[in-house]
Parts: C-alpha cells; structure tokens; sequence
C-alpha cells in the first residue's frame, strides 16, 4: 500500500532532523521507507513544509534530466546558501564533497499554471548566472544500501550551495563543456575537463520549471538553480583555503569552516 500521509511526514521528521542537527543514520524503517518516485518527492516535500515552519525556507533547486527511474529535482535552504569566503559546512573527517556548476538566476517570477513553459520563455526570465558549488552531505550513513528513492527522500545529497562570481548570461547558457581547476594550499593544481551532463545547462531548468509547475509550485525571482555538475564530485579539505577556477577567466578563493555538531 502506498505510504499514508502521517509515514510521510514520519519519513520527513527523521530526515529534517538529520538535517539540522547534521547526523547520519540507517535507511528509513519499512514502514515510512519510499518505494517509489512519487512516495519520495512527497516525503522530500514534507521535510521542505517542516523545515520552512521551523523558518528555513527555500532558498535555492538543483535539478537534472530525469529519466524514467530518476526524478533530479530538490530544494535547497536558504539558511545554506553562501556566497562569502568562508563557508559553513557539515564535514566528515575532514573533508567535504562539493560539485562544480553553474547557477541560473530568474529576473522575474515563473508562477505556477496549466500551460507549460517553453525553452525561450524560460530563457527570456533569466536574469544573470553565477559559477557555484553544491556542498554534498548525506542524512544516510555511508554504508547504508540506498535505492535513488531513499536519495530523492533526502534532496539528493544536498547540504547547500555557495555562489561566486557572475558570468556572462550568454557565456553560461553556451556552457555545455567548461574546464574545471582546484587546488588547496598543501595540493597541486588539479585539473578536469569539465561538461555538463547534458551538455544543455538550460535543458534541466525548463525541466524543472514544467515539473515545479505540475506540482503547483512557481519558480520565483531570484532564487538560484544549479543544473548538473561539470566535474563530478570533489573531496576538499576543509579549513583550508582553497582554490577554483572555472572555464578560461574565472577564479575563486573559499574556505570551507566544519559546522561543530
């Protein structure tokens, strides 16, 4: 039988919980486990209602092409999106995985309704891009054998976001391959040829605001939507400064700071 509205938001209340305090745990007991897509985007949407009443709302998406096992949609929360040298982030002995992107921004609202957007009605709404990083965390323990349900339950390993520099809109929408370089202060420069998993970073957006849409959610201005990672994912030192540089002329300095649980 499908999952009642009092498993979801038990599934929601383990999850949210994990999130705030930054804790791992075992997958979610049968009974309030998600079995399929849509159990799971209703739980991941409980623990946005939850997180929002305990005054987190949402400050941010990331998104990617589903398929049809694969629903690449989640909300990110404004309490975690950075944009300053140094950036919080919840760590695990020592390290902390981040994702390469770029994030879009809206100049005006998309509201939710019966007709789907287009491609160059979505386009036409961007306002600016930035180069960012998704902060990747779990609510899971590393061992724990995860379906893409249980993943899409908790917002896709998601733990937040940190934005830098904007970019020419044109430049970013071209962006379908983007050399990606790192280094911290006791590595070498690293370097990734860097593409996007579409190689269409709008591609996921229009996506996502049809999807957003459906669900009677408006995308609104100015919150940022990250759409697939360049480079996969990056295990960096925290406190340590560290280095970017994406594409040809941009490069960043941050500091990642260990949240104390």
């Amino acid at each position: 039988m499908p999952l009642s509205p009092q498993e979801i938001a038990s599934a929601a209340a383990i999850l949210s919980q994990r999130r705030l305090a930054g804790t791992q745990g075992p997958v979610l007991a049968a009974a309030c486990r998600p079995q399929t897509l849509d159990e799971a985007w209703a739980i991941q949407q409980a623990v946005a209602s939850q997180m929002n009443e305990l005054g987190d709302a949402v400050g941010a998406w990331k998104c990617g092409t589903p398929a049809p096992d694969r629903l690449v949609a989640a909300p990110i929360y404004a309490s975690t999106v950075h944009n300053e040298p140094v950036c919080p982030v919840w760590a695990h002995e020592g390290r902390c995985r981040v994702e390469p992107e770029l994030a879009f921004v809206l100049r005006h609202d998309l509201p939710s309704r019966v007709q789907p957007y287009g491609r160059a009605e979505v386009e036409s709404a961007l306002g600016r891009a930035h180069v960012a990083l998704e902060l990747i965390d779990s609510r899971y323990e590393a061992s724990a054998p995860l379906t893409f349900a249980d993943k899409l339950a908790d917002g896709l390993v998601n733990q937040g976001l940190w934005i830098g520099p904007e970019v020419p809109l044109p430049q970013a929408l071209g962006s379908s391959h983007m050399r990606v370089r790192w280094c911290s202060e006791h590595t070498s420069w690293q370097q990734l040829d860097g593409v996007h998993p579409d190689q269409d970073p709008l591609a996921p957006l229009v996506w996502l605001v049809n999807h957003l849409s459906q669900c009677g959610i408006g995308l609104a201005a100015g919150v940022p939507v990250i759409t697939g990672s360049y480079a996969g994912t990056i295990a960096c030192p925290v406190e340590e400064t560290l280095r970017f540089g994406f594409g040809d002329g941009v490069e960043v300095s941050l500091r990642l700071i260990a949240r104390a649980r």
